[in-house]
């Protein structure tokens, strides 16, 4: 799965106009990124969300991250994928995860479990593309992590330590794919900082699943109250200079990360991050060529 070993990811898409989109993605190519992260989160259908994506550029992947399986059935997620492969071949890569309107008394694992054992077992009048569906897992827990290494390309992780990517490539192996989200701060104040890290974590400190995602990661209950610990907010968010971002972002690949997906935040809805995304190519991706520059 090549993705380039950084990539972009983003929800600032979810308050923009198409046009604004569009002209992002162009930009992003042009800066010679290879990869486009999406969440499913604020209103914008998963697959309708990549396609403009997919339409308005020319060479970037997009991967969703995630599309949730309780949002659609798993037919029309099988068919929304494999259109999307056929349309853009090798450019669309099928992240799942659980997520939609709660199913009670279900676990995620059993959830995933299901719908792929539905996804794979259906049968469809639509062609298969020559190119095949690519697909990855959100995963954290080792069994999740274990069903992405055999059902699936690999797994997606999101808002997890360096720690934790070592853990993952141990339970996944040598051969599976493994991307890590990270979310940057280009804020040098260590108060500013932090502060702005604790509002963007805010959120995930509040839902039982991400809360038992952070214990696992070695955090106690002192870390996880009152906006996050000092040492939370510091592993969840690298902030920083460029080059002290630059130099942390790099532990996920030393720890065994093949792809880091780079969330710039501190962006203000409705505006872009283009020009942290331009700083973040200027670092991070040296191969690309002079003429993208």
């Amino acid at each position: 799965m090549d993705l380039g070993t950084f990539g972009i990811y983003t929800f600032d898409f979810e308050h923009q106009p198409a046009a604004l989109i569009r002209d992002s993605v162009q930009q992003l190519e042009d800066l010679g990124w290879r990869s486009l992260w999406i969440p499913e989160a604020l209103g914008r259908d998963a697959f309708t969300h990549a396609g403009l994506l997919l339409a308005a550029g020319r060479r970037l992947n997009v991967v969703n991250g995630i599309a949730r399986i309780w949002s659609r059935e798993a037919r029309w997620t099988q068919g929304a994928a494999l259109l999307l492969a056929d349309a853009y071949p090798g450019r669309h890569v099928l992240g799942l995860g659980f997520g939609g309107d709660p199913r009670p008394g279900v676990t995620p694992l059993a959830a995933m479990a299901a719908y792929l054992d539905e996804l794979d077992s259906l049968q469809t009048p639509n062609p298969r593309p020559a190119t095949p569906v690519r697909r990855l897992l959100a995963a954290y827990g080792p069994k999740m992590l274990e069903l992405a290494r055999e059902r699936a390309d690999g797994a997606h992780t999101y808002h997890v330590s360096t720690a934790h990517t070592a853990q993952a490539r141990e339970i996944l192996g040598p051969d599976a794919f493994l991307a890590v989200e990270h979310a940057v701060l280009f804020e040098s104040d260590p108060v500013r900082a932090r502060a702005v890290a604790r509002e963007h974590l805010r959120g995930y400190l509040a839902t039982p699943y991400n809360l038992a995602k952070f214990r696992r990661l070695g955090y106690t209950d002192d870390d996880l109250s009152g906006g996050g610990s000092d040492r939370f907010v510091d592993d969840l968010v690298f902030w920083g200079e460029p080059d002290t971002v630059v130099t942390k972002l790099h532990g996920h690949l030393e720890a065994g990360a093949d792809h880091v997906a780079v969330q710039v935040i501190g962006v203000a809805p409705g505006e872009s991050a283009l020009p942290y995304w331009r700083l973040l190519a200027d670092a991070l991706l040296p191969e690309r060529a002079p003429a993208s520059r």
